[in-house]
């Protein structure tokens, strides 16, 4: 006859916490891409079993859906901010490219940018999901520089959003965060030409 009996541990099991696997994912996809990163990493990061990871998201691409949301509230550029009216469009905009050079290197693990570095996906949905995210901030600039000057609103946010997939891949790259500061204001400089006050 066994003496032994199941014990329970006190208190309740730990509960699952979808925004905490959220941000957990979110340096996961950051770190390693989402066409590298497969569903058996993402689970065991996060503590559950594919059941539970399928329940929660559908899918690795629900998840990564979220991941861009909650990147786009908490670590993108925060574009609204910066882009002031009662400044130099030039100003701003170099503004705008140091803070990317800032984030860009933030993280020694997670460089660059999660939504850039997603429009390299070689998974369609996920090249997709990320390019509209880029998209709408390459229209938040262009309407931004519009306001003031028209004729050259396309081609200035053209080479802003260049300069700042530039600045991701050297942050991808290794590149330091003071050598990156200095990239954006040398693009900086070039928009004070194209834009003068």
């Amino acid at each position: 006859m066994s003496t032994t009996k199941n014990v329970r541990t006190r208190g309740r099991p730990r509960r699952f916490d979808p925004d905490e696997a959220v941000a957990t994912a979110k340096h996961l996809f950051h770190a390693r891409g989402f066409d590298a990163l497969g569903v058996a990493e993402i689970t065991s990061a996060l503590g559950i079993n594919p059941p539970s990871f399928y329940a929660a998201f559908g899918s690795k691409m629900g998840l990564y859906n979220r991941v861009l949301d909650r990147y786009a509230q908490t670590d993108a550029i925060p574009l609204a901010e910066i882009m002031r009216p009662d400044r130099p469009v030039a100003d701003v905009l170099t503004a705008v490219l140091e803070d990317a050079a800032r984030r860009y290197a933030a993280d020694p693990v997670a460089t660059g940018c999660l939504v850039i570095e997603g429009t390299r996906c070689d998974d369609e949905e996920a090249r997709a999901a990320a390019c509209a995210f880029h998209d709408a901030a390459g229209e938040m600039i262009r309407a931004y520089v519009a306001e003031r000057y028209p004729d050259d609103a396309q081609r200035i946010a053209d080479f802003v959003c260049s300069t700042t997939a530039g600045l991701s891949a050297m942050a991808r790259n290794g590149l330091d965060l003071e050598r990156l500061l200095v990239v954006a204001r040398l693009a900086g400089k070039t928009l004070a030409q194209e834009l003068p006050s």
